[in-house]
């Protein structure tokens, strides 16, 4: 399949027009000199995409917002941590449609706004507290029913907008990405809920390219990450309906679980230094939860020569960087 195939085998799907056209693709050179040479490094700027302080959930947002348009929706639903990314775009996506937001957050209310906190607080969402991850879901569906019988017509969206639907969005990225450049030999990204990287293993395969996507994981088991990824390409395939051994073959879906250090949202002194080194070299933003662990990753595959001379490796970065203000 062309890209020009690609893009109209999805053009049939509603998408709301916050993405802002294709994120700039720029060379790493210093921080290539600085890690002693090797592969040509490159970032895809999705942290530079101008809505609601953009990163990879505008994108899946895009469609799955225009989604709840169609359904005549007047609340969007959605849950994340306290310093969620997903919940901010969620509610910048709400705020652009005229709609209500309802965060579900785990954690208790900050003393002080601060980061995405403020942010939400600013968009006008609505925060829902509990009290831990699991709880979130069960929240959702309260909430989504309360709603209902005040009158309102909610929509629910999954965390990180990781449905088959959010990640088509990441699908059209790839064709984007190879419009800019020759097909990378490898993607790396950070990945938590799945869709992000759903998409772009799909996106690899169903334009034939031979790209590796390796997905720096920022909390869950390679395993389990795994299975969340390969469940949401299937879905993928139901939607685009297609027989799902159409998209079965090819890039396969890799993650690496070695970077997560003590688990979701506590640094490393791997990621710290990621950070250090990308704002020093390349005046490159890295948040601490999810960007800086990709990040570390690279550079230890650089450094361990896993990553060699006359490859090109793309760093896809997804944004968060308002977690720094946090």
């Amino acid at each position: 399949m062309t890209t020009a195939e690609l893009r109209a085998v999805l053009s049939r799907f509603p998408s709301l027009p916050i993405v802002g056209g294709p994120t700039l693709v720029e060379p790493l050179p210093r921080l290539s000199a600085l890690l002693g040479g090797g592969p040509r490094l490159f970032v895809k700027r999705d942290d530079a995409i101008p809505f609601g302080f953009g990163g990879n959930k505008v994108r899946k947002l895009a469609l799955v917002a225009a989604r709840a348009a169609a359904e005549q929706a007047d609340t969007l639903i959605t849950a994340g941590g306290v310093q969620s990314n997903h919940a901010r775009a969620t509610a910048a996506a709400a705020a652009r449609l005229g709609m209500r937001a309802v965060l579900v957050a785990n954690g208790s209310p900050p003393a002080r706004k601060t980061g995405n906190a403020l942010l939400d607080h600013l968009l006008g969402a609505e925060v829902v507290y509990v009290e831990s991850r699991e709880a979130r879901m069960p929240k959702i569906h309260e909430v989504a029913e309360r709603l209902r019988a005040e009158g309102r017509r909610p929509f629910a969206i999954p965390i990180g907008a990781s449905t088959p639907l959010g990640a088509l969005a990441f699908a059209l990225a790839v064709a984007e990405l190879v419009d800019q450049m020759p097909a990378p030999d490898v993607i790396v990204h950070s990945t938590s809920s799945g869709g992000t990287q759903a998409g772009l293993v799909a996106g690899c395969r169903l334009l034939g390219r031979p790209t590796r996507v390796i997905g720096g994981s920022a909390d869950d088991s390679a395993a389990s990450l795994q299975a969340q990824v390969r469940a949401i390409i299937s879905g993928i395939a139901d939607l685009l309906k297609m027989a799902p051994s159409a998209l079965s073959r090819g890039t396969p879906i890799e993650v690496d679980d070695r970077f997560v250090g003590d688990g979701y949202g506590f640094p490393t002194d791997e990621s710290l230094e990621a950070i250090e080194l990308a704002a020093r070299t390349e005046a490159i933003f890295l948040d601490p939860t999810y960007t800086s662990k990709a990040m570390a990753g690279l550079i230890a595959y650089v450094r361990q020569q896993k990553f060699v001379e006359g490859q090109t490796v793309v760093f896809w970065h997804t944004g968060g960087q308002v977690g720094l203000f946090a």
